[in-house]
């Protein structure tokens, strides 16, 4: 959600920038711009897409050994030229990007207006502009203690760069709440600044994950890290695990399929080294290091948002399973804001691609506060959800690209597998031998979507039949119902197509009333304990000249006559079946999406992470 890129160096500034905004356009954004400088201060801006920036700067003197640029996701007014960042100060010699939101930014604009600044746009990043210049003028502050100053009054979250026309080998940027990376380059005096570190890879591997409440400030080819309070902090370099081809299409005509036909070697990352099937043990720290604690937990508590909510679900099924644990599964954005039941034998784990989705940090902040465990699942390294954990585990799935999350949702489901399987070891509700069987059965789990891969061609042809429904049902039972969850909301977030996912059961209990000739009911109805349950429900459907496409078991030849559609994917133990059974429905929302002439990756009013409320 909303990005940054900046550059203080050498080397021109612009093409650097522009190149990192490219590489961003998956968090999703509206509009885009850069400030440069080289001697003067310009800003290009423009409401639309990075390819409308750069044809709006074609003619204009791009030139500068430092710049930043942009791309706003819509908060705080319309997306408009006004409202793109960055956004300058009352003289308009301050420039400022900013993720995040101002809280309190009405209170501050009232203030400044008083003092006779006028704006120009409706966006609270304009209003921090005038603070820290309005700051360095009546206090004689310079301009970093300026902005130390201002940040002391703000409230809410931020990611921001700033340069200064009077401070012309000056780059200042900051963080509380919404992420910020530093890559250090190659020569002396040559920094990067990013809001992940997918724009860094191509320059350089020796990254600093800025903690909450930095301030960094590059001065002199130097590059000083201070906290709020102006006490220098000493960072820790990471070696970003990172190349570039891990950031192109490789051949794809979509991230998003691409992401989908890498699921074979993203799951076998998430388990590899961590358990030995033979003996049914375990090589995960966070197990290792907690294993006493964890066999005497009382309630585990999940929480997510989106995907990672449903990967929750999942979960659900697999601790109640395995380590016979309670467990809830939560919206982070409602547990935020509740005033939950907490007790310090409860575990707390919470679910993240990115790492930085603003309600699931502030609902782990509101775990820790009230003595809980917190465990965190999570994809990229050094993100501030691993760096709030007390323990937990990486997914390693690579860089996703495609908004609409594919291998983070297989491979957090690997994870927390795992994670099941060693707190029920722990507590003592598997033997050695069942522990194993599961273990074995995951080790076949990346051959056996390399096969459900080969189904690609059959649902182009199902997708052709079904891209102009305006409408969808997704229907499963057991762990295959979190499945038809994240299956009609693939469909949804890519296609725009109306999508809702059920439990198969509950169909009579409303949705039933939609079923006409018209509205094509997708049905989770692989071999389980529940298979002849979901038979009885598929022939509910068809009794209202439903259309239904049903994802059965290799093999299974008994609904041919009973359904319109059948997709037989390679048959696994129930409780690993949600890692092969959505793979058909990735691939039948992508396909519809790309025959509607839709943004595969960059689907309207969506952001990869999202750092804001």
């Amino acid at each position: 959600m909303c990005g940054i890129v900046a550059y203080i160096g050498s080397k021109e500034a612009y093409p650097i920038v522009v190149k990192g905004l490219k590489r961003l356009e998956y968090r999703g954004y509206d509009s885009a711009g850069v400030a440069l400088m080289n001697g003067d201060l310009r800003v290009y801006k423009t409401k639309g897409k990075v390819s409308d920036l750069e044809s709006a700067a074609k003619d204009a003197d791009v030139s500068g050994t430092i710049g930043m640029g942009h791309t706003r996701w819509a908060t705080h007014g319309e997306p408009n030229d006004a409202n793109a960042h960055p956004h300058l100060s009352l003289s308009g010699k301050v420039s400022l990007i900013h993720n995040g939101i101002i809280e309190n930014y009405a209170t501050l604009k009232e203030g400044l207006e008083q003092r006779g600044h006028t704006f120009t746009s409706e966006t609270d990043t304009e209003v921090l502009a005038h603070l820290i210049e309005d700051v360095m003028i009546n206090s004689g502050l310079s301009l970093a203690d300026a902005v130390r100053a201002s940040l002391k009054q703000v409230v809410g979250a931020y990611a921001i760069v700033i340069l200064s026309k009077d401070n012309p080998e000056h780059l200042i940027a900051a963080r509380k709440g919404s992420p910020l990376v530093v890559g250090i380059g190659s020569e002396a005096g040559e920094y990067f600044f990013a809001s992940d570190a997918t724009p860094l890879a191509e320059y350089t591997k020796k990254v600093i994950y800025m903690k909450d409440g930095e301030i960094a400030i590059v001065e002199n080819k130097e590059m000083t890290i201070k906290n709020i309070d102006n006490v220098v902090q000493v960072p820790y370099v990471h070696e970003l695990e990172m190349n570039l081809e891990m950031l192109e299409k490789g051949g794809y005509d979509h991230f998003m399929l691409k992401e989908i036909y890498e699921q074979p070697r993203s799951i076998y990352d998430s388990y590899r080294g961590r358990f030995n099937a033979a003996s049914g043990t375990f090589h995960m720290r966070s197990l290792e290091e907690y294993s006493e604690q964890l066999a005497q937990i009382k309630r585990l508590i999940l929480i997510g948002c989106g995907t990672s909510w449903h990967a929750g679900l999942v979960a659900e099924y697999l601790f109640e399973d395995f380590a016979r644990l309670p467990v809830e599964v939560e919206y982070a954005s409602e547990f935020r804001y509740r005033n939950p039941v907490l007790f310090s034998d409860d575990l707390v784990m919470a679910i993240s691609q990115s790492g930085e989705t603003a309600d699931t940090l502030a609902a782990m902040d509101l775990a820790k506060r009230k003595s809980a465990t917190v465990f965190g699942v999570c994809n990229v390294v050094g993100s501030s959800i691993p760096r709030l954990s007390d323990a937990g585990a990486y997914t390693h799935a690579g860089p996703e690209i495609g908004v609409a999350s594919t291998k983070a949702f297989t491979s957090q489901v690997t994870v927390l597998t795992l994670l099941a399987l060693g707190i029920a070891k722990a507590r003592k509700t598997m033997s050695d031998k069942e522990i194993s069987k599961v273990m074995s059965a995951l080790e076949e789990i990346p051959d056996k979507i390399e096969k459900a891969l080969l189904l690609n061609d059959e649902i182009v042809k199902l997708a052709e039949t079904y891209k102009d429904s305006r409408n969808f049902l997704y229907l499963g039972r057991g762990y295959n119902f979190p499945v038809a969850l994240e299956g009609a909301l693939k469909l949804k977030e890519i296609s725009y197509i109306h999508a809702e996912g059920y439990p198969a059961a509950e169909m009579k209990h409303g949705p039933i009333a939609l079923i006409d000739a018209d509205m094509p009911v997708v049905v989770i109805a692989t071999n389980s304990e529940h298979y002849e349950k979901v038979v009885s429900n598929i022939q509910e459907v068809k009794a209202r000249k439903g259309k239904v496409i049903a994802v059965v078991s290799e093999g299974n030849t008994s609904l041919d006559k009973i359904v319109d559609h059948v997709i037989q994917v390679p048959e696994t133990i129930d409780a690993l079946s949600p890692l092969v059974n959505t793979i058909p429905l990735q691939l039948l929302s992508y396909h519809i999406a790309v025959m509607c002439g839709c943004n595969v990756d960059q689907p309207r009013n969506l952001a990869k992470s999202v750092t804001v409320e």
